[in-house]
């Protein structure tokens, strides 16, 4: 069933926050982060579980397994984390650029400032 809203706060929702700080819902990358550490942690441990079992003949350790799954949820949550975040801001970066750019061509369309205008007038005298 679908949670239903409070009737005086239409269409707002509690946010889920991660540790009581982490805002999972608002803060670009957050999720994606934390969902491929947990898989990275699991797929981690588990195989080192197995390693374990596999070379010592069936004494794997479970302690050490799941010190390896800790590691492996903190360096995949770190590396998804950095790489979605430039990916981010290169993304913003070229928006801004983008806005820029449409901004000045409806600024300067038409007027003596136009390049293109200007292009075009050298390419017709030639």
């Amino acid at each position: 069933m679908a949670a239903v809203p409070e009737p005086d706060e239409p269409g707002k929702r509690k946010p889920f926050k991660l540790l009581g700080i982490l805002d999972v819902e608002n803060i670009p990358c957050a999720r994606d982060s934390i969902l491929y550490g947990s898989l990275g942690s699991v797929v981690a441990g588990f195989g080192h579980f197995l390693l374990t079992m596999l070379c010592l003949f069936l004494t794997g350790r479970i302690r050490r397994s799941c010190d390896v799954g800790v590691g492996g949820f903190i360096l995949v949550t770190l590396g998804c984390w950095f790489h979605c975040r430039y990916n981010y801001a290169k993304q913003k970066i070229q928006q801004r650029i983008t806005r820029q750019g449409m901004k000045n061509k409806l600024l300067y369309e038409g007027t003596h400032l136009d390049p293109e205008r200007k292009q075009n007038s050298r390419n017709s005298s030639n």
